[in-house]
């Protein structure tokens, strides 16, 4: 790799460290340590690719996805360690409410499993197709539809007052995840 595209890799690892440890935030159940660590193997993988890579913002999400799905696939024995982490950022005295409801979203994913956390992130919070979450997950579209169907039905279980949030309080979610995805695609 030459000294431009190193530039190149910091530049863009500087640029887009903070959206892409959101994501790996809510990947990996509100674990801090683990979600840098799904990061940092990412971009590992981009590393290596960086010159023949056109979008790097989607190769990093996608290897991101793999190495997640991949570590849920050989960690299913173990159990999950729930760690609720406040959001990011200085505390406002009218953001109580959001700041709740990010609490409570985050609380319940974390105690979701990780293939159903997974499915979550990528249809509601990326904004996926259910086709673009089989195929970035390496499974059916039935398979991605029955877990999303257990998926919501569990979260519902698990954290009731979400089905009541208005619509703007849900607006308040996007921090977690940085942006609306839909701006993002356009």
């Amino acid at each position: 790799m030459d000294a431009a595209d190193q530039e190149s890799f910091h530049d863009f690892v500087a640029a887009r460290w903070g959206s892409l440890l959101r994501l790996a935030i809510l990947l990996t159940g509100g674990d801090r340590h683990e979600a840098e660590d799904l990061v940092q193997a990412a971009l590992l993988k981009a590393f290596g690719r960086w010159r023949h890579i056109e979008e790097p913002e989607a190769y990093v999400r996608k290897a991101m996805y793999r190495h997640q799905v991949s570590r849920w696939r050989l960690l299913r024995p173990q159990r999950e360690i729930t760690v609720a982490v406040p959001p990011e950022g200085a505390p406002t005295a009218d953001g109580a409410p959001a700041a709740d409801l990010r609490l409570t979203v985050r609380t319940a994913l974390a105690r979701l499993t990780p293939r159903q956390r997974t499915v979550l992130v990528l249809r509601y919070l990326e904004d996926h197709t259910e086709t673009e979450v089989a195929a970035l997950l390496g499974c059916s579209v039935g398979t991605v539809r029955s877990t999303t169907h257990r998926s919501l039905a569990r979260l519902r279980a698990l954290a009731p007052e979400l089905t009541a949030a208005e619509p703007q309080e849900t607006a308040a979610i996007a921090p977690l995840w940085g942006t609306d995805p839909r701006e993002a695609r356009s």
